[in-house]
């Protein structure tokens, strides 16, 4: 790869993309986006809203604290906060910034508007559609696929946005079939840093911010500090436990914004803070941490292109593995380092489920943290996982697509299951 050539700029283009803030859960924030954006188009406060969402959306809105509101949770919270108190303008900052009077104002308005909220019955794995009712005005939004991407806006059934829907998680995004280990690490040898410092530099800045937050309030079930109390400061041990104290805070309800990563702030922290951490015991140069984070960054945005935004298989491992690969370019290695730390990476933790966005989250994050970091660790000593030990097999990139195709796949019943146990009275 050629610094400044056609495949280096689509490279750079993907990561701008991805690395974009947000305040809160990204799904709950999705909804105050729409919640937000249809206001904006009725004119006005509606007495009534109908809201239909696919399944991974009430997965994943149902345990998480929605930011700027109070503590409340749940969809009818997210979608109202949008609405009373948005700036849609602000996309996925959309309630960044609500005054305590907004949040008495939202309070008192989810007692009086009437919420309709049903399952979807399309079959896309994003789905939210909102239509919001005020006298004889009508506004509709509908968002899929990923987080901000509008395909329809109405009012009083006059069309003002439409766009074609297609089953597929990348719609109107950066192609990122481009992406695969040999090239990301390449593309990391010969990064200009300036070309990507804004957004990795700032991912760095929000992220570390807010795993300090995790260590030093009392958020969620307190795992990143449970992980330094009981298991130590060794490096291993500081990684797991910074990225699991950044979901600590962000899961329940935190105020403070973080970068996401294929769309979820979740993996924005674990493919960074555990590089950071290891750059710091490392000593290393800004050059070298933030070519580090982008190699965990592409790696990550690789194996999501094919798992898809939203399943069954949790993301955060994803984003543990490209932590791995990052600490491995970060201490040196190149393609053959960082191909092998992925595929035994992905062969520790992968199938593990995701059940939500909930405490829970920064748990699974420092497992994945452990799987990156062990994956590395093994080919430091000679270890591997060969071709046919389960889903493995030859060479990293057939590898992750194994794993995409086990998500998209293999996982299909297993998240309706999830979301039936969810949905369970009493659970």
């Amino acid at each position: 790869m050629i610094r400044g050539d056609a495949l280096y700029q689509q490279f750079v283009a993907i990561l701008k993309e991805e690395l974009r803030p947000a305040m809160g859960c990204t799904e709950p924030i999705a909804l105050a986006y729409a919640g937000a954006k249809a206001r904006q188009v009725l004119g006005k406060l509606p007495e009534r809203i109908d809201v239909l969402v696919s399944g991974n959306i009430i997965k994943n809105v149902k345990s998480v604290v929605v930011p700027n509101t109070g503590g409340l949770r749940g969809i009818a919270t997210a979608v109202c906060a949008g609405v009373v108190a948005g700036d849609a303008d602000k996309q996925l900052e959309v309630i960044a910034s609500v005054s305590k009077e907004k949040q008495a104002e939202l309070k008192d308005y989810m007692g009086e508007v009437t919420i309709n909220i049903a399952p979807s019955e399309s079959r896309l794995v994003f789905d939210i559609d909102l239509t919001l009712y005020a006298g004889e005005d009508t506004a509709r939004v509908r968002i899929v696929n990923h987080h901000t991407n509008i395909v329809h806006i109405s009012r009083n059934g006059q069309v003002q946005v439409e766009l074609p829907v297609e089953e597929s998680s990348e719609d109107n995004l950066t192609d990122k079939t481009c992406l695969s280990i040999e090239r990301i690490v390449e593309f990391a040898d010969v990064l200009d840093i300036n070309d990507v410092k804004e957004f990795v530099g700032r991912q760095l800045q929000y992220n570390m911010a807010i795993a300090k937050e995790g260590l030093a309030g009392n958020w969620g079930a307190n795992i990143g500090s449970v992980i330094l109390n009981q298991q130590g400061t060794a490096d291993n041990r500081r990684a797991a436990a910074w990225a699991a104290a950044g979901s600590d805070a962000r899961m329940s309800g935190c105020e403070m914004p973080v970068i996401i990563l294929s769309g979820s702030g979740n993996q924005g922290i674990t493919a960074s803070v555990p590089v950071a951490i290891y750059a710091r015991a490392f000593d290393a140069s800004e050059e070298e941490l933030i070519k580090a984070v982008t190699v965990s960054d592409l790696v990550t945005i690789h194996q999501k292109t094919g798992i898809g935004r939203l399943s069954a298989y949790c993301g955060a491992i994803s984003a543990g593995v490209g932590a791995g690969a990052g600490i491995a370019y970060l201490h040196g290695g190149r393609k053959e380092a960082v191909a092998h730390t992925v595929v035994n990476a992905v062969a520790i933790l992968s199938g593990t489920i995701c059940d939500g966005a909930k405490p829970s989250c920064a748990a699974k994050i420092a497992a994945a943290v452990d799987a990156g970091i062990l994956g590395y660790n093994m080919y430091l000593e000679n270890q591997q996982f060969y071709g046919g030990d389960g889903i493995v097999t030859k060479g990293a990139d057939r590898t992750v697509s194994n794993i995409g195709r086990l998500a998209r796949e293999g996982m299909r019943e297993t998240d309706t299951t999830i979301l039936k146990i969810m949905l369970d009275e009493g659970c």
